[in-house]
């Protein structure tokens, strides 16, 4: 299932690939936050509807709340969606940047794993990869002080916080 994914989200990524802008264009916005390299090389496309894979299996393993979910944004890889509308919301494109570097660090099928088994245990709102990139949106949001966004996510990501739990996982680089 997890390859499946995978293929489709590279297939995805080229149907749309005409249509991705640089996020390049965020370099004064995110001074502190990104490096203007990581940015220019990060993408995103507006859509009239988020494209999420919506296989049969995924349904029946519990993921159909998730699939039909109304949000503003999804991630694949170093490319990210943006619902029509919502364009010009920055902290939009600050969260979905955050999901961009935890793509790059886990890389991508173990990435789809962590993100399915969190949001199967905990659910799409504490989910510990959504909540730590909705804590940095915040800390953006409240204009505080700039971190290395890169530098903190690689330095919380393979502390998964799922103990006690058959899920526990310690990615290693």
């Amino acid at each position: 299932m997890l390859d499946k994914i995978n293929n489709w989200i590279d297939q995805t990524l080229k149907d749309y690939l005409d249509q991705t802008v640089s996020c390049g264009q965020f370099c004064s916005q995110f001074n502190g936050f990104y490096p203007a390299k990581f940015l220019s090389n990060s993408s995103y496309v507006i859509v009239d509807k988020l494209p999420k894979p919506d296989f049969p299996e995924l349904r029946q393993a519990g993921f159909g709340n998730f699939i039909d979910m109304d949000v503003a944004g999804i991630t694949y890889k170093n490319t990210y969606f943006i619902k029509k509308g919502h364009e010009n919301d920055i902290a939009l494109h600050f969260h979905e940047l955050v999901h961009v570097i935890q793509w790059k660090h886990l890389g991508a099928v173990p990435f789809i794993q962590r993100y399915m088994e969190e949001i199967k245990k905990f659910g799409y709102q504490n989910a510990p990869l959504e909540k730590m990139a909705y804590e940095l949106q915040d800390h953006f949001s409240k204009r505080r002080q700039p971190i290395n966004i890169p530098d903190y996510v690689k330095s919380k990501i393979y502390q998964s916080h799922i103990a006690d739990t058959d899920l526990f996982i310690i990615h290693k680089k």
